[in-house]
Formats: structure tokens, C-alpha cells, sequence
């Protein structure tokens, strides 16, 4: 059987950490952060866990190996 691929696109937006835990960067970064504070900003910067079982089994799928 033929290795499974993984996608591109999930690659670059998921990282699996040292536990097992599927993480995601947070969102609305992008623009209008002038505006939000410089503690909001750092907290914007870190990574959060996916939280739902479908989302995790999704990504498992998509992201076969964890890279």
C-alpha cells in the first residue's frame, strides 16, 4: 500500500507538539493591530490547541505523519 500524502495547505497551518496535541496559530493578526494592546498582540503570537475530536481526526488524516 502506498504512503499516504499529506496536505500541503494543513501542513503549514498545523503543528503537532511534543504530546500528541494538534496546535494552530490564533487568528486576526493580519491587520488592524494597531489598535490592540501589546499584551493582546504577544497573546495573538502563540499557538492554541484544536479542541474538537472531528477536528483532530480530520487532521490526522490530512497530516498522516505529524510533521
Amino acid at each position: 500500500m502506498p504512503k499516504m500524502k499529506t496536505h500541503k495547505g494543513a501542513q503549514k497551518r498545523f503543528k503537532v507538539n511534543g504530546a500528541g496535541m494538534v496546535m494552530m496559530p490564533k487568528g486576526g493578526k493580519s491587520h488592524f493591530r494597531r489598535r490592540r494592546s501589546q499584551r493582546v498582540k504577544q497573546q495573538l503570537d502563540k499557538m492554541s490547541p484544536v479542541s474538537t475530536a472531528n477536528v483532530k481526526r480530520l487532521l490526522k488524516r490530512v497530516i498522516p505523519y505529524g510533521t
